[in-house]
């Protein structure tokens, strides 16, 4: 009876987190796809031009937009009253819009938003105004996308849209793992590091600087190296110190 009832018990558990996994990955990818837009939208009153805004190699996706939705998938979706999700959804969204500029920053050298400009920022990552977006986006996200996102978790306990989804998501893993290598050649190739590695060879073959600063238009550089590459050069400069010794 105890056997069995551990068994149970983990049977349950496997499926609770299967369940968290599979409506995480598609709460991302809507939120990514979602934000692709709004940046397209932003871009057409900005500058009066269509431009895909983009922040993966392959797809209309922004990463920051994804991982925002999913804050707001297991923050806010509790939450009564809309002066509290305002208020939270503003908080959380300019905390996430800040870590994703501070990472890109730090891994790339590049940042693809800069608010200094405005009048209370922060370090030009986030400020109140785009907080304030930040907030409105909540309210919308609780009013009108949940709704619909509990009706699709119902899809999360067939064996097909899971397998499907599994897939989808090594695609989406394969995808954000090819898009960071890219960014990672792209500063190489710009402080003369050759390719030394059948991979390296694949991303500069496929991936030139011309296309990803292309695709990364919007981005600015930021004076200096990036952490990543500060370090990736003292690594080089370690294994030559070894090699002629």
């Amino acid at each position: 009876m105890i056997d069995s009832s551990c068994s149970n018990q983990k049977k349950i558990n496997f499926e609770k987190v299967a369940q968290i996994i599979v409506n995480s990955f598609w709460v991302f990818v809507i939120g990514s796809v979602a934000g692709s837009i709004i940046e397209t939208i932003v871009g057409i009153f900005q500058n009066g031009l269509i431009e895909i805004r983009q922040g993966l190699v392959y797809g209309p996706f922004v990463p920051v937009y994804g991982f925002g939705l999913l804050v707001y998938y297991f923050s806010i979706s509790k939450l009564k009253g809309y002066k509290k999700i305002f208020f939270v959804s503003m908080i959380l969204g300019g905390i996430t819009e800040y870590i994703f500029s501070y990472c890109q920053e730090k891994l790339f050298g590049t940042v693809s938003w800069d608010y200094s400009d405005l009048m209370f920022n922060i370090n030009g990552r986030t400020s109140l105004l785009h907080c304030i977006y930040w907030g409105g986006f909540g309210i919308a996200f609780v009013k009108y996308l949940l709704p619909i996102l509990i009706k699709l978790e119902k899809y999360s306990v067939n064996q097909k849209f899971r397998i499907a989804s599994v897939i989808c998501c090594m695609v989406m893993i394969i995808n954000v793992g090819i898009s960071y290598l890219a960014g990672i050649r792209n500063i190489e190739r710009k402080n003369n590091l050759v390719a030394d590695n059948i991979i390296e060879e694949f991303i500069d073959k496929n991936y030139s600087e011309e296309f990803i600063d292309k695709l990364y238009a919007r981005k600015i550089k930021i004076d200096g190296e990036s952490d990543l590459f500060t370090k990736v050069n003292e690594t080089f400069q370690i294994m030559e110190f070894f090699n002629l010794n």
